[in-house]
């Protein structure tokens, strides 16, 4: 099981939630949730997508309402295997 790093004060709402059933994975290292923004469009619900494979792992974007946070998580996983964590 992986863990996850709490480095901010402040989160998009449910994602640490979803990031627990992602760490629960035994493949899963690591995953540290990063900067927040803001953007023009609004969405509903959490949405989780992959934005890039990094050397470790992969970065991903969440998304609610009108806020961004980008995640990045260290593990071995295929990026077939990623996109099946992300829709559970």
């Amino acid at each position: 099981m992986g863990r996850i790093v709490k480095t901010h004060s402040t989160y998009i709402e449910g994602l640490i939630d979803k990031l627990r059933n992602i760490a629960s994975d035994p493949r899963i290292q690591t995953i540290t949730p990063g900067v927040i923004g803001q953007t023009k469009n609004k969405n509903e619900k959490l949405i989780l997508r992959i934005s890039r494979e990094t050397s470790t792992g992969y970065k991903l974007i969440a998304r609610k309402g009108k806020c961004y946070q980008e995640v990045f998580i260290v593990g071995q996983l295929s990026i077939e295997e990623m996109k099946s964590l992300l829709l559970n």
